[in-house]
């Protein structure tokens, strides 16, 4: 995903009682920077922007704020109990749902393969994975008796289970089925 895509920068100017007073995007002229970072396993953003600061009798200033306005499209989410019908059912995409649990062996065995396929369809298809120990109404709404099982929804509907630690291709496959050429 593009970073332009994910980044929102605006200027916010507020009074010493934190009244907001104006926000303004940041132009598409302007460029930011940030650092490389190497030696880390995870990339860290830090960055700084430089945006005039005044003062005045009012007690005004100006700040930088970053808001994200993207999820992270390319890994494997968490969803509960709570959140199912907003992720996984009020979801436009096609959705993949690993239910999993943290003792089960075959979920450790297939969660590399879910998180590889997350980043391969990130756009066309929602990934998640859903707790069973944690979240089992919806494990039971959706009679889970064995996992890892793999549930494709279209359109709020499921479409489809695969039981099992299975390979790659098969899940790659049903895949295919529910993503838009």
């Amino acid at each position: 995903m593009a970073l332009e895509n994910c980044l929102q920068v605006s200027t916010v100017t507020t009074t010493r009682a934190g009244v907001l007073h104006c926000c303004h995007p940041l132009s598409s002229k302007d460029k930011l920077n940030f650092p490389n970072h190497t030696g880390l396993k995870k990339p860290i953003l830090t960055f700084s922007l430089p945006t005039p600061s005044f003062h005045s009798s009012g007690g005004t200033y100006q700040k930088s704020r970053i808001i994200c306005k993207a999820k992270a499209v390319n890994e494997v989410q968490v969803v509960t109990d709570s959140n199912w019908n907003n992720l996984v059912i009020a979801n436009e995409s096609p959705v993949l749902v690993e239910f999993w649990a943290p003792w089960c062996g075959p979920c450790r065995m297939i969660a590399p393969i879910i998180d590889e396929l997350a980043k391969e369809y990130a756009g066309k298809i929602a990934c998640y994975k859903l707790n069973t120990d944690e979240s089992p109404n919806t494990a039971t709404q959706y009679g889970i008796r064995s996992i890892p099982t793999v549930l494709f929804f279209k359109n709020g509907e499921k479409k489809e289970s695969v039981i099992g630690a299975v390979p790659k291709s098969t899940l790659s496959t049903t895949i295919e089925k529910y993503v838009d050429a």
